[in-house]
């Protein structure tokens, strides 16, 4: 253990001198390949999820209302009683390191140690940790062949590894392309854009199923709920929705 610690940290010195990278937000260098686009400061004044907050319950927004309960299926926000996952939560808010590799992951297929890890601690805390299966947000065929790959399948392949959960790419699809229309859009509008957009084309696979639905954002939730939607039309029993960040 002590011997392969000091081949990580000797290779990251290394890396630091022959390669070295600055970081997204405040331009230092990043000091290990473990933390991606941003340095260890960085990372370190980025809010994370610890569980301990007082979330609304099913779509996870943060309350900051200290009488209340910390984790309590009664502690709602009142306004995404008309989406349809079960229960959606993620790493943090969009901001700081969180919100760089969230861009990051939009350009390059890959993940950095420091958010796996965040990701697969996120997921295993209650009631996500209650998954059968994951399933990423599909892209339609078009933007997946100009992109070149899906990010929430970088996510979902990630967590899959993780939790040792069979990973679903098949089962959801996207019928319709709406993404590149959506930026300005409000809640109402962006609900629109994906009434219908997508589709289960495997429902023997995710019948019965406790479905882990990964994305990289969760902003209105519009998305997520489209493909819940579609999900338990299909016989999943729950749908419990992880994304690196929300808005």
């Amino acid at each position: 253990m002590f011997l392969t610690r000091a081949v990580q940290l000797f290779g990251d010195a290394l890396l630091a001198v022959a390669y070295p990278q600055s970081c997204a937000i405040c331009f230092g260098s990043v000091e290990r390949r473990r933390f991606g686009v941003a340095c260890e400061t960085c990372w370190a004044s980025t809010r994370v999820f610890k569980g301990t907050e007082t979330l609304c319950w099913k779509c996870g927004v943060l309350l900051d209302f200290e009488a209340l309960p910390v984790a309590s299926e009664e502690v709602r926000c009142g306004s995404c009683e008309i989406q349809s996952f079960d229960v959606a939560r993620a790493v943090g808010p969009y901001k700081g390191a969180l919100r760089e590799s969230v861009l990051q992951l939009k350009r390059q297929p890959h993940l950095a140690p420091q958010l796996e890890e965040l990701l697969i601690a996120a997921a295993k805390r209650e009631p996500l940790n209650q998954s059968t299966r994951i399933v990423p947000v599909p892209l339609h065929d078009r933007r997946l062949r100009s992109r070149g790959f899906n990010q929430a399948a970088i996510i979902a392949q990630v967590l899959s590894r993780g939790l040792a959960l069979s990973l679903d790419e098949v089962s959801l699809v996207r019928v319709s392309s709406t993404e590149q229309y959506r930026a300005g859009l409000d809640a109402k509008g962006r609900r629109d854009t994906v009434a219908g957009a997508f589709e289960v084309r495997h429902p023997r696979l995710v019948a019965n199923e406790n479905i882990l639905l990964v994305d990289d954002v969760f902003t209105t939730g519009a998305t997520v709920s489209a493909s819940a939607e579609a999900l338990l039309a299909a016989g999943v029993q729950n749908v419990y929705v992880l994304t690196i960040s929300r808005a």
